[in-house]
């Protein structure tokens, strides 16, 4: 009765809080007034949002890590370019503090890229705290769902909200969803995207044509349609990376710590030995705080400091495949909660494709995950009961996987609670981890990061936390009709084999697809298209221009051909063919920027080549299965 009441009251709480009651759940976020009348925040943002502004180079960087000796340290370096370390550098920077971040890879090169697109917040956890009368799973959701609309508002180009429809085969089903989607709608309050509401069998039909009507011997009821967020993932994971360095960061891809450093006591961790993995250097950075956010490696970076440690990371596996745009209608989401062996499947489109999955699996922790074909297997049987369009292998056009950190505090007495939370712990002075949770949760993560790092190294920020309320760069002032200003002002400048130059107009597609991915600063990208001819398309079929990659070359730190295929752009995610045939181009432009000599440039068309071979489509696949053929 207790936890009843407990739960209850905390419902009670949500709903008065939402809609206007004098009950409060969580702090409010920091004011103006707390910034001195708002100049530093006002500061802070024209800095990171000036039209003009550049992030400082790669070897700028790297001369202010190799500068943070042990006289004059680092307030926080951050290890790991996922979200939410770069989610760290960016909060920490923006309170005032001396902030370094490198990673062994690329921004997002990790689990950050490789996630389901969603920013949800847990329609399964409700249902869990519902029946389980469980307090802590509630405080999740209703967490959630306040960080969801916070992610959407501060990167509205790179996210949107997602119409996903229920199937419901039963009227006892239509019933159940329909009242646990209105729960969550209630939950949501100030924060909900829009609306659910039920379907009929011949409205569902309209708006997802593929989708069945029977299934097992069960006639479709209707549908229940509910909201989430979608994102370009690895493309908010590098927003996130270069605004922390618009804002003062030094960030540093492609540099693997190899070592911690310890104090004379052999106590304290006050720096990391780096090396640039892009030209073999080696050096040293000190800092009052290493804060460890290298999701499932974080056990790795922990032993560096302590090769007794307790490990902390359940690593689980997360196959997804890419199919063509046919297999669901472009704004429309098909999520089934409970398959009969009681997993949740879905098919969501995403940047013209439709990404579907997912498993859910332990597997060994690895660099580069792949999935196997069991798994795109089940991925296929799973949806195609859903379908009435024939579900075939050789439809894959990419596959892959990602790890998820399930975590488990070290410190915590009962060793048994594997969580979806976040845990941040510091089992040894200096040296702050932070692991687990989810993308959605990502900015919150990050502020109990720096909150943390704050209390072990004493540290003076100038303000408290704002990035509840700081868009990335590229999001101040977008609004969605903001492709219109590229496509009536710019041309796409094409040059020929023969070295002539061709006009051609900035079509829609394309000015959307700059609009979507860079915001504010997509004129940037047009300006190359136009001025320096490179307007051609890198693959047909996409959006994707040729301009992209001098760009992301000299603004976003991309330094090799994955980085681009792979993070600046989603081809490697979308279609491996297409990605393939775009690699000699995307090497010759990356050659120009970065001053690659020949042998450079084999070596990158060999590293992207085998890239893409991990990512199963159905050309580079395995497989005798006659089903799916």
């Amino acid at each position: 009765m207790t936890r009843l009441r407990k739960l209850g009251a905390a419902v009670g709480v949500a709903v008065a809080t939402a809609y206007g009651g004098a009950v409060i759940l969580y702090n409010p976020p920091i004011s103006a007034n707390d910034f001195g009348g708002g100049s530093r925040l006002e500061e802070l943002r024209k800095k990171v949002h000036d039209f003009n502004a550049v992030v400082p180079s790669r070897e700028t960087q790297e001369k202010a890590l190799i500068g943070a000796g042990k006289e004059n340290p680092l307030d926080v370096l951050v290890i790991g370019g996922g979200a939410t370390g770069s989610g760290a550098a960016l909060d920490a920077v923006t309170r005032g503090l001396q902030v370094g971040l490198v990673e062994r890879e690329d921004f997002a090169s990790g689990t950050s890229s490789r996630s389901t697109k969603l920013l949800h917040g847990g329609v399964r956890y409700l249902e869990k705290a519902v029946f389980n009368l469980d307090y802590g799973q509630f405080k999740l959701v209703l967490h959630a769902l306040e960080e969801r609309k916070r992610v959407i508002d501060n990167a509205p180009h790179l996210c949107h909200a997602l119409p996903c429809m229920t199937p419901c085969f039963s009227w006892f089903e239509v019933v159940y969803y329909w009242m646990g989607l209105k729960m969550y709608d209630l939950v949501a309050g100030r924060q909900l995207l829009h609306f659910s509401r039920y379907y009929s069998t011949k409205q569902s039909g309209e708006l997802f044509p593929t989708l069945a009507k029977k299934v097992d011997d069960r006639n479709l009821r209707g549908t229940v349609v509910y909201y989430d967020g979608q994102m370009n993932d690895a493309r908010l994971n590098v927003g996130l990376a270069c605004t922390a360095a618009l804002a003062g960061a030094a960030v540093l891809n492609h540099a693997e710590v190899v070592a911690l450093l310890k104090d004379d006591a052999g106590e304290r961790i006050i720096g990391a030995r780096i090396r640039d993995n892009l030209t073999g250097k080696e050096f040293d950075t000190y800092a009052k705080v290493i804060v460890n956010a290298s999701g499932p490696f974080c056990d790795a970076v922990r032993k560096m400091a302590n090769k007794n440690a307790q490990e902390m990371i359940a690593p689980s596996s997360g196959v997804h495949i890419t199919l063509p745009d046919y297999y669901s209608p472009d704004g429309m989401g098909l999520i089934v909660p409970k398959t009969k062996d009681g997993r949740v499947v879905f098919m969501l489109p995403w940047l013209g494709r439709t990404v579907a999955g997912t498993t859910d699996s332990s597997t060994n922790i690895t660099y580069l995950p792949e999935p196997n074909e069991d798994e795109i297997k089940f991925i296929l049987d799973a949806i195609s009961g859903y379908l009435n369009v024939k579900v075939r292998r050789s439809d894959v056009l990419s596959a892959w996987s990602g790890i998820r950190p399930l975590a488990s505090d070290p410190t915590a007495k009962n060793t048994e609670s594997i969580s979806r939370d976040h845990v941040v712990c510091e089992d040894q002075p200096g040296l702050v981890t932070i692991t687990g949770g989810k993308w959605t949760t990502y900015r919150s993560m990050a502020e109990d990061a720096v909150n943390a790092a704050i209390k072990s190294g004493k540290l003076t920020p100038t303000n408290g936390c704002v990035t509840d309320n700081l868009r990335i760069a590229g999001g101040e002032g977008w609004e969605p009709s903001s492709f219109t200003v590229i496509a009536q002002q710019y041309r796409r400048m094409k040059s020929t084999h023969g070295g002539k130059v061709v006009p051609g107009a900035m079509d829609s597609a394309a000015a959307m697809h700059l609009s979507h991915a860079y915001g504010k600063l997509a004129e940037h990208v047009a300006a190359i298209a136009q001025d320096e001819n490179l307007g051609k398309r890198l693959a047909h079929g996409y959006p994707y221009l040729e301009a992209e990659v001098a760009y992301c070359a000299r603004n976003e730190y991309c330094e090799s051909a994955i980085d681009f295929i792979a993070r600046r752009t989603r081809l490697a995610f979308l279609e491996t063919n297409a990605a393939k045939r775009a690699l000699p181009r995307v090497i010759e432009i990356l050659a120009n920027e970065h001053k690659w000599d020949k042998s450079r440039q084999k070596e990158e068309l060999q590293k992207a080549t085998e890239f893409l071979k991990t990512f199963k489509s159905s050309n580079n696949a395995h497989f005798d299965d006659g089903k799916h053929n």
